[in-house]
């Protein structure tokens, strides 16, 4: 009979990390989720959908991508949309290349709803977060959520990840003279139809 092995605690110096970590992962979603819906009247989670439609191509996605994108599962999903479709801001339709798929649309309204919210957004995520960190930090911060990402999601492909929700795709941005924030580079694609932040 094998000794039961002792619990990995966590030292006094990562509980001093640990805490702070865990304090953002329940309130920064909170705040954001706060000023999407006093400006914008939407969740975080209805925006990302939009958002992350505003940038596939065609503004077009399968549900199934959507979902696992927004790490929602596809009826939690249909309710979103079915939300999203009431106020005009995308319609779903069979996949013409397969008849089991949906395929999620985003509508002029729901593009329009995306280029009029992007920029408070972006502002409140400035706010929230980068105002208050250097360039060194914002690089070391990447490295941490990078690592613990792989760790937590090894399947994850961190190019292909949306990592935009906040930006316009460049395109859509020249397209309609909009500026997203004050002090964000513009968005570039990497080639997975994805925005990135140089």
């Amino acid at each position: 009979m094998t000794e039961p092995q002792e619990p990995r605690w966590l030292s006094a110096e990562q509980t001093a990390a640990w805490l702070p970590l865990i304090g953002v992962t329940t309130w920064l979603p909170a705040a954001l989720d706060a000023q999407l819906q006093r400006d914008a009247g939407m969740t975080h989670v209805e925006y990302g959908v939009l958002a992350w439609l505003s940038m596939s191509p065609d503004r077009t996605a399968r549900m199934s991508e959507i979902a696992a994108r927004a790490n929602v599962n596809l009826s939690h999903l249909s309710r979103i949309a079915a939300r999203l479709e009431k106020r005009g801001w995308m319609r779903r339709t069979p996949d013409p290349q397969d008849g089991r798929a949906t395929l999620a649309v985003l509508t002029e309204q729901g593009w329009d709803k995306v280029v009029a919210t992007a920029p408070g957004h972006a502002s409140e995520v400035q706010r929230l977060v980068f105002d208050h960190l250097s360039s060194a930090d914002v690089r070391h911060l990447r490295r941490v959520t990078e690592r613990i990402l792989q760790a937590a999601k090894p399947d994850v492909c961190l190019s292909e990840l949306p990592t935009a929700p906040c930006l316009l795709a460049e395109r859509s941005v020249r397209a309609l003279g909009v500026r997203v924030a004050a002090g964000l580079s513009a968005p570039r694609h990497d080639g997975t139809g994805i925005s990135v932040i140089t």
